[in-house]
């Protein structure tokens, strides 16, 4: 059996984190691209389990958490009605939090955009930062975080939902383009925020950075996910190298660096092997 040596497995991943597609890759490379597929799950499984590994010992006060849409296999709408449940076919969303002054991403998961997930994300949040003491948390309006932030974090923390209504869009010449946000409502959910504090900015600016640099989550393009398992491994592969590998242009270090986390640039060999 051939294996893909390690320079080369490196340059695969390197273009993968960088947002290039899988097919684009093959004919940079000549590694063909079912080898590319199998080495970015391998590696996307290696860097989830790293996050669980170092993502401990750090501080945060202010906490951002949203959600970004992507699909596996086909859009919601137009699965079968035999589809319709599928744990692993239709719309996915990947849920975020970050910490506003490092910038580093101490929690995700895939999952859809019900209960169940909201729970499971802000339980994994809530493990990362323990010992952290009291944070401030900002989500968007999905009334899922109400139950789960209220049964994990409880009394001690600060939260505030911020909503924002943007301009309706016309067809024509504009459609595509971003929406124009006519107001932004915050409200206070539980303890005292500081309303200074009270923002998605940071999270929703992550939400960009994943459209750009993951391939599979750019849109009106035949790049989406066929597996679940891909999807997942691409998200992993990419938080792990935004935090370890990265340099921030405004903190001019990596995320993990400034959280304290790690003292130096990892390269990404270290994800390869981690």
């Amino acid at each position: 059996m051939n294996v893909l040596k390690r320079d080369a497995q490196a340059q695969v991943i390197r273009l993968l984190v960088e947002g290039t597609s899988i097919r684009s890759i093959e004919r940079i490379t000549g590694v063909h691209r079912d080898t590319i597929m199998r080495l970015g799950v391998r590696v996307g499984m290696n860097c989830e389990r790293l996050h669980a590994e170092h993502m401990r010992g750090f501080h945060s006060r202010h906490v951002q958490a949203d959600e970004i849409w992507s699909f596996v296999g086909k859009k919601q709408g137009r699965l079968a009605p035999e589809e319709q449940n599928s744990p692993a076919l239709g719309d996915f969303y990947t849920f975020v939090g970050i910490d506003a002054d490092s910038k580093l991403i101490p929690a995700f998961l895939v999952g859809k955009r019900d209960g169940v997930t909201a729970l499971r994300f802000m339980e994994l949040l809530h493990e990362r930062l323990e010992s952290n003491g009291r944070i401030q948390l900002t989500t968007d309006g999905l009334n899922a975080y109400l139950d789960a932030v209220g049964f994990t974090f409880g009394r001690d923390v600060d939260y505030a939902q911020q909503v924002k209504t943007y301009a309706a869009t016309p067809a024509g010449s504009g459609r595509y383009s971003p929406p124009r946000v006519t107001g932004v409502v915050s409200t206070v959910i539980s303890g005292q925020p500081d309303p200074a504090n009270i923002s998605t900015s940071y999270v929703e600016r992550q939400n960009l950075t994943m459209r750009m640099a993951i391939r599979r989550m750019t849109r009106l393009t035949n790049a989406f996910s066929k597996k679940l398992e891909n999807l997942k491994a691409a998200v992993a592969l990419h938080f792990a190298y935004y935090n370890f590998c990265r340099v921030h242009g405004t903190l001019r270090i990596t995320p993990a660096m400034a959280a304290g986390i790690t003292s130096s640039v990892w390269d990404i060999e270290e994800l390869i092997i981690a």
